[in-house]
């Protein structure tokens, strides 16, 4: 099968700026090609050039990079409009079976359902509205946009949260969820673990690490468990506030802020931890969760994530909606029994198995397909 991968938007921007990496082959999206590619599928990614590394690299398939248009209004970093790719689209159509882009909110989306209708699968994540300008763009596009255009696209959501929310807006077919895809030639699991808590996320307000620091200072106190480390991967605005509260808690030796980590450095420091710490105020599908899992390592976190469900229903660690020093205590007595859950999970997490999931769903529902 010859599939296109459509992802205008490869990282997550933090308040509209682009972050810039020297390469994006540690991407969700860039493994998810090689996850087609393993199972024997020839594929193409498209992205936004706002997106391209810094660097000259080489890919282990095609991908190609389109000017956003127009970006003062239609921001790279939220909604990039690629008018390249509507002449790619016209010339190009025919040369492929089966077209995954990302996110209904999204021209990218539009394009391939009004030129490739019965080849576009579009695999969703958001499960609430977008905030910008008093979230009236998104409430109009999927009032008025979406039951026009999209009413005879088959959707594939990310969780049960964003089935949820565009199974409102009169689709043909919500289909079953497809959780993201990990690397596993990547990413290798370890059951022996040190004494130490990892968190892997932006460090920015929404993402409430310093609660999670407060928590794991309470935790080494109540009892006594110094020897306990807290490892922070990761890079944005809040590093010198989140500092100047770990030396004033007096972690100074206890927690390191370690800024970004490769996949290659990452894996290893999140396969030796206990448990990923996640206590965020506003997220959707959060990548680091399968990447901790298929690591071997449990998660520990709130509600909020939209994969949370996935964790709770598998025995994959703990989801707490306000969780503190007990399930902290929790998660380390009985880490071992979560540490083989996570191990047993791990090929369910694979980019092939995501892959699979995406053109199983495309054929079920295209008969004609098979």
């Amino acid at each position: 099968m010859r599939v296109l991968l459509i992802n205008p938007i490869l990282y997550t921007a933090d308040n509209n700026v682009i972050p810039k990496f020297g390469s994006i082959k540690d991407c969700m999206i860039y493994n998810l090609g090689l996850g087609f590619k393993k199972l024997g599928h020839e594929v193409t990614l498209i992205a936004a050039e706002d997106y391209r590394p810094t660097t000259l690299e080489e890919y282990e398939y095609p991908v190609l990079f389109f000017k956003s248009n127009l970006s003062t209004i239609f921001l790279p970093s939220v909604l990039p409009l690629m008018l390249g790719l509507l002449s790619f689209l016209k010339i190009n159509r025919g040369k492929y079976d089966l077209i995954v882009s990302s996110e209904l909110f999204s021209f990218s989306s539009l394009f391939a359902a009004i030129f490739c209708p019965n080849k576009t699968l579009v695999w969703h994540e958001l499960a609430v509205h977008n905030k910008k300008f008093k979230y009236l763009p998104s409430k109009i596009w999927y009032n008025i946009i979406v039951p026009v255009f999209f009413r005879k696209i088959n959707v594939v959501p990310r969780s049960v949260e964003a089935s949820e929310f565009i199974k409102r807006y009169k689709l043909l077919a919500v289909l079953a969820p497809v959780e993201h895809g990990v690397n596993l030639t990547k990413f290798n699991y370890s059951i022996l673990k040190k004494k130490q808590f990892i968190i892997v996320s932006q460090l920015i307000k929404r993402k409430n690490i310093c609660s999670i620091i407060s928590i794991y200072k309470e935790f080494i106190d109540d009892f006594s468990l110094n020897d306990y480390k807290l490892l922070i991967v990761g890079q944005g605005d809040l590093q010198d506030e989140l500092k100047a509260q770990i030396q004033m808690l007096g972690l100074g030796d206890r927690v390191e802020l370690l800024g970004y980590k490769p996949h290659s450095e990452l894996n290893k420091l999140m396969s030796e931890s206990i448990a990923l710490l996640i206590n965020t105020v506003q997220d959707n599908n959060m990548v680091s969760i399968p990447e901790a899992i298929v690591s071997g390592t449990p998660v520990l976190t709130n509600d909020v994530p939209t994969n949370a469900p996935m964790i709770k229903t598998n025995g994959l660690g703990l989801v707490r909606k306000d969780w503190g020093v007990e399930e902290l205590k929790e998660i380390v007595e009985n880490n071992n029994f979560y540490v083989k859950k996570c191990v047993e999970f791990r090929d369910a997490l694979s980019v092939e198995s995501t892959a699979q999931n995406l053109i199983n769903a495309f054929v079920n529902e295209n008969p004609s397909c098979k």
